[in-house]
């Protein structure tokens, strides 16, 4: 087979079993996240495997003909997932292994497999294919939840971070020689300064997770507009920890076109996307979307909350020195739709402080004081932002009942005496 031929077949079959399955489903959303992963992921491979290498040709990105880039993942990402009523998953990875095992011999000599080509094959499809396959079907399915978004954020943090940078690094300026070449604590700090430039994104990720049964995928998002958390303060707070996030990258590894993409990606986001979603917003949510964009911006954070946010209670233990000491700091601040209430008055008998706010989301401990901070003003929701990530809500809770305030009952009034 020539070279020229076989580039065309590894596009041409996929695109037309690909179109074929499209027009027996309907529910494409995960179809198109699954080649996202898929794609990304057969780049991050072929960057580490040596199992197998392509001919010299055009059109190549670091050495992979594009054309058999997308045909892969194609057949590994989407066309699978749009079948998936008649391929279960151990079936469709099975037939991907059948395909793979007759179609790359038969793709020599524009690919030329290495003597442990098979036993690659196979970790890439438990390490690309079978993610992008769960992803894809998750989503369509509206499983899993809290799965689909932790696998989204890995296929969008390594495409926004890692695919997209290098892409312009290969056929633009910079590179990541330049972020090697740093001292360690060079690095170190700027891998700091990338949390707390990420926070607000990761942060709105948590707000469409457990406030509103969403995900940050256009096409799996909240069922409810989320006017908590960031979206308090910003409108976008994904998209601008992502622009912030490349400038700061394409200033480290000295990249021009890497900034151009950003600012790009700005000027997209205000012409195209963000008309459209107002107009999909203001469609399916009338004036309480139209209130909220009125007082909330796109790029730039309100110092204090949304005012017509979600409102919520804190209870507080007035027994408990902290607890007292951090009331009335919270009533100093004047919090936006914030009651502070004392612990003893609740219907249970509570251990730790409790955040309850009227959506039905609860949280308690450190996760309360958090959440009651993010009624204050930006810098005090900022740093809640922090306190709510898992590893570091975790740590704080620990340090807070070992020094300073262990769990202990609420008493009511009667009681104490």
């Amino acid at each position: 087979m020539t070279i020229t031929l076989a580039r065309y077949l590894c596009l041409l079959i996929p695109l037309v079993a690909l179109l074929a399955a499209a027009r027996a489903n309907p529910r494409r959303a995960g179809a198109a996240l699954a080649f996202t992963a898929a794609a990304t992921g057969i780049a991050a491979l072929h960057e580490v495997s040596s199992w197998y290498t392509f001919a010299a040709v055009d059109g190549s990105y670091r050495g992979m003909p594009v054309d058999l880039w997308l045909g892969w993942a194609v057949l590994w990402g989407p066309i699978p997932v749009l079948l998936r009523r008649h391929l279960p998953l151990p079936v469709a990875l099975g037939l991907l292994l059948w395909i793979d095992a007759i179609a790359m011999p038969a793709l020599e000599p524009l690919v030329v497999l290495g003597p442990h080509w098979l036993t690659g094959d196979i970790l890439g499809l438990l390490l690309i294919a079978l993610p992008a396959q769960l992803l894809g079907r998750w989503t369509d399915d509206r499983r899993h939840l809290i799965l689909r978004v932790l696998l989204q954020m890995a296929v969008f943090t390594a495409l926004v971070m890692w695919l997209a940078p290098s892409v312009a690094y290969t056929f633009g300026d910079g590179g990541w020689q330049h972020l090697r070449g740093l001292p360690a604590e060079v690095r170190f700090l700027l891998a700091q300064a990338g949390l707390v430039v990420a926070l607000p994104a990761l942060a709105a990720v948590r707000e469409f997770a457990i406030r509103g049964d969403g995900t940050p995928f256009p096409w799996d998002p909240p069922q409810k507009i989320i006017t908590t958390g960031p979206y308090a303060y910003l409108a976008n707070p994904m998209q601008l920890s992502a622009v912030l996030l490349l400038l700061l990258l394409a200033a480290v590894t000295h990249s021009t076109v890497l900034a151009a993409a950003a600012v790009t990606a700005v000027a997209f986001s205000a012409a195209v996307a963000g008309p459209h979603e107002e107009h999909d917003m203001a469609r399916r949510y009338g004036e309480q979307w139209r209130a909220y964009r009125r007082h909330v911006r796109d790029w730039w954070p309100s110092p204090v909350p949304y005012r017509a946010s979600t409102p919520a209670t804190v209870w507080l233990d007035d027994d408990c020195g902290p607890c007292r000491a951090f009331r009335d700091a919270l009533n100093r601040r004047n919090p936006v739709n914030l009651t502070i209430r004392p612990a003893a008055d609740h219907e249970r008998t509570l251990w730790r402080a409790r955040y309850e706010a009227a959506d039905g989301y609860t949280v308690d401990g450190v996760g309360a004081v958090a959440r009651a901070l993010e009624h204050t003003s930006l810098l005090p929701a900022y740093a809640s932002w922090l306190l709510l990530l898992p590893v570091f809500k975790h740590l704080a809770q620990l340090v807070t009942d070992a020094l300073i305030a262990p769990p202990h009952p609420a008493l009511r009034q009667n009681e104490r005496q």
